[in-house]
């Protein structure tokens, strides 16, 4: 019996040993600019961010294999990228980094702040995180980041001229209107102007401060405008306007009722609210302005008190994709003219690749 258990232990030893050494197989070499080879181990793991990223449960061998061309046209951008003396700083990494982070918790945040943010909400690591959501851990993250940035700045510097030139015509704005008018409705929204005065570690003090501006608005000693100027040097409180929609989601980030939201769109614009006490600070606000509902025209503003129209926002979006199709096209492009035998050595084609693929 000990025999068996030690011949199984060895067996599997050898079956684990033998993947691994499969997994090192170098698929690919690309040396434009210097050699570097893309093993099936790294394309396992780049198969596994994209699952994970779309909520893809497998590939197809052909699906893996399209991933492997964008891998090696990935590397030969990169590469001719460096040649050409093109690179990004870690900081400048470390930037976008930081941005990608900040809008997905909507507001600026530090890679600290983010890593704690997520152990309070997973309990887990920043590595963890990220391996669990895109398959890399941190530093791997940034390093792909880094080379999409470069990439995509060199085919951006080689097609600039073309990808500009792309705009969208008249009869597509139009069109494209006409199409999703449905989608352009401003809600009931009213304009207010909000004064937050947080209780620290003084409520007390606080609550002092928010009374005495608020009867100083009232009796017309302090303006809104002074307001404003002066949340940006005290600290102590903030000031500014805020546009409200009539709905269940803006009364929850008020931290009213639904009940008291509709009761404050029931207010004539100049309204000034008494003082409000919630769990962390003392607030009052007064009713600036008041916007009814309506379809919006291509000629009206997307949003109160801006002026960007809706024909300025279609245009500005139907140019981004079309742009964005370009960019697709200028890659593919570029990749072709670099794609050849003395840049890249492909060591697996074929039936014999598409086997290695069948995992």
């Amino acid at each position: 019996m000990k025999r068996f258990a030690l011949a199984l232990t060895l067996f599997f030893t050898l079956a684990a040993n033998l993947i691994a050494q499969a997994d090192l197989t170098p698929l690919v070499i690309v040396k434009l600019n210097k050699s570097e080879t893309i093993t099936l181990k790294q394309l396992k793991t780049r198969v596994e961010m994209y699952q994970k990223q779309n909520n893809i449960q497998s590939f197809t061998a052909e699906q893996k294999k399209e991933i492997l061309d964008a891998m090696v046209d990935e590397k030969l951008v990169v590469q001719a990228a460096q040649k050409a003396g093109m690179n990004l700083t870690d900081s400048q990494v470390n930037q976008y980094f930081l941005q990608s982070l900040s809008q997905q918790v909507g507001r600026q945040v530090t890679e600290a702040q983010f890593a704690d943010l997520v152990k309070k909400q997973y309990n887990k690591t920043l590595d963890e995180f990220f391996k669990q959501q895109i398959g890399m851990n941190t530093t791997d993250y940034k390093n792909f980041l880094k080379n999409q940035l470069i990439a995509q700045q060199y085919v951006l510097q080689q097609k600039k001229d073309e990808i500009q030139k792309v705009a969208c015509t008249d009869e597509e704005i139009r069109k494209f209107y006409e199409l999703n008018k449905s989608s352009f409705v401003q809600n009931d929204m009213v304009k207010l102007f909000l004064v937050v005065v947080p209780k620290g570690t003084d409520a007390n003090g606080a609550k002092t401060k928010a009374t005495k501006m608020l009867n100083d608005v009232k009796e017309k000693k302090l303006t809104y405008d002074q307001i404003k100027v002066g949340s940006t040097k005290d600290n102590s409180y903030q000031g500014g306007e805020l546009l409200i929609q009539k709905s269940a989601l803006h009364a929850q980030q008020l931290g009213i009722s639904y009940n008291d939201l509709i009761e404050l769109f029931g207010r004539d614009v100049g309204y000034i609210s008494g003082l409000n006490e919630t769990d962390n600070d003392f607030q009052f606000y007064s009713i600036r302005a008041k916007y009814t509902a309506k379809m919006l025209g291509l000629a009206d503003v997307v949003r109160p008190d801006t002026t960007i129209t809706v024909y300025d926002y279609i245009k500005s979006n139907l140019t981004q994709q079309k742009q964005g199709q370009a960019l697709i096209g200028a890659v593919q492009s570029i990749t072709k003219s670099l794609d050849k035998p003395e840049n890249v050595d492909r060591k697996k084609t074929g039936d014999e690749l598409l086997k290695l693929l069948n995992w």
